[in-house]
């Protein structure tokens, strides 16, 4: 769609249906988006002596002995449990477990093709955080890692930080980390083509859920000052005279955090009020294209960056934040400029924290990781409508596993120690295993064409 003529409302309502259109095609007639493959040789029958009765039971008794073994007599290493109640499931809300499965699966998917990771959708029939914790605690013999996914906050701030204590295998969540990384990657070279600095520009938080609660946390550690962040929430901006936030700050002390420690001009109102003077608007909250208006945007300072990142609407069109003074866009979406999308990050990190055997996931090895995404970009060129790694570029991925194997080296939580070509190697050999094993399933008709698109999107 050109940048240069604004679509029409059927033309957007358009693209926006043509992906469910397909999905509700495709999804029963590949039952299911991903599976178990043999990784090993089968020549006969005979093999199975090996691989399971009686031959395997060496195998257990050596990780008996030395539990270490389980990494390398089993694919642990590279196992990741992708779990979920279904009570935060994007665009979509409570669900529920089953309603969410399809996207869990979607999740295994981008592991394995970007990362080259095996990841499993688990979703748990339990709303209670301390289930869902005792749950993933019962599930780390078997698995190198565990992604949290579409839980709702409050509680999934907790779950993150207790099963981090608990567990020693990486825990991350993406809807908090994974989209904290890419804002990241997107901040530092829109500051960059601005000719802003970190340190000091001035950034409205719209929405502060667990996407902009975790996105705040990572900036002000990559740099930002805090008391240049102003938090805004469906109530206004947060300041340490919002009583209604501080009877929460058991069960929310993030949020009350911000109250006290972020805000240094005292600001109190609206969003409109938040963003007088900002350099930056991060929006991640209702979508609805009339959450942040034109008038907002333009009380923003000289070549303000706007990020409006609700999905499958932002919070504010692109087109209407540059035409009222933003020189810098970007959204969810992947059929405009500047798509901030998780999927930048998540599979590569976790290629990067199996592959040196990491006990946790920290900001740092996230910010690691944005920093890699921002150089990438920047390396290849930058300009203000390409601000981040595309898709299709599949060598960030290598990269950023790389980055952030490293910082976990660096951080000693590290049980293996591989030199950065070692990293490397791995890591290109892995993710293009996964992409060309897909390539050659179906080209030999394994994974078979889907129905013709235009068949599907003629039906009403």
């Amino acid at each position: 769609m050109p940048e240069s003529r604004k679509p029409t409302v059927d033309e957007l309502l358009a693209k926006a249906k043509r992906p469910s259109k397909l999905a509700l095609a495709y999804h029963p007639f590949y039952q299911g988006k991903v599976q178990i493959m043999p990784k090993c040789p089968i020549r006969t029958p005979a093999d199975f002596a090996i691989w399971y009765t009686p031959g395997v039971a060496a195998s257990c008794r050596k990780i008996k002995d030395d539990p270490e073994q389980v990494f390398s007599q089993t694919n642990r290493w590279n196992y990741v449990a992708v779990v979920s109640d279904g009570t935060r499931v994007l665009g979509l809300g409570d669900i529920g477990p089953q309603a969410g499965l399809p996207v869990m699966e979607g999740k295994a998917l981008l592991f394995k093709y970007l990362g080259g990771v095996d990841a499993f959708p688990i979703c748990l029939g339990t709303r209670n955080p301390e289930e869902i914790i005792t749950a993933c605690e019962w599930l780390e013999p078997t698995f190198g890692g565990i992604n949290l996914e579409d839980i709702s906050k409050p509680k999934c701030f907790h779950i993150l930080e207790e099963t981090r204590k608990r567990l020693s295998i990486p825990v991350w969540h993406d809807d908090q980390q994974g989209t904290a990384t890419v804002t990241l990657a997107g901040v530092i070279n829109a500051l960059k083509i601005v000719g802003k600095k970190m340190s000091q520009a001035k950034m409205a938080i719209i929405g502060v859920g667990a996407a902009n609660t975790r996105a705040a946390i990572v900036l002000e550690r990559a740099g930002v000052k805090p008391g240049n962040l102003i938090l805004v929430d469906s109530k206004g901006i947060l300041h340490p005279g919002r009583k209604d936030i501080e009877a929460q700050k058991r069960e929310n002390p993030w949020k009350w955090d911000f109250c006290l420690n972020t805000n240094a001009e005292g600001k109190t109102g609206s969003i409109s009020d938040s963003l007088e003077g900002a350099d930056i608007c991060i929006a991640a909250s209702k979508p609805s294209p009339n959450v942040i208006k034109k008038t907002d945007v333009a009380k923003m300072a000289t070549d303000a960056i706007v990020f409006a990142c609700a999905n499958p609407i932002p919070e504010i069109w692109p087109w209407d934040a540059k035409e009222a003074g933003a020189r810098i866009t970007a959204t969810g979406r992947s059929d405009f400029e500047n798509q901030i999308n998780n999927s930048l990050g998540f599979p590569a990190i976790f290629r990067g924290v199996l592959d040196v055997r990491a006990t946790t996931i920290t900001d740092d090895m996230c910010i690691a990781a944005g920093r890699e995404l921002a150089a990438f970009a920047e390396e290849r060129g930058i300009h203000e409508g390409d601000i981040v790694p595309r898709m299709e570029e599949w060598e960030v991925f290598p990269r950023e596993a790389v980055a952030c194997a490293l910082q976990s080296i660096k951080e000693g939580v590290a049980r293996v120690k591989l030199s950065r070509q070692e990293l490397w190697d791995r890591a290109v050999s892995i993710i293009k295993n996964a992409m060309d094993s897909t390539a050659l399933l179906m080209k030999n008709g394994l994974i078979p064409s889907p129905p013709p698109e235009e068949e599907i999107l003629r039906n009403p």
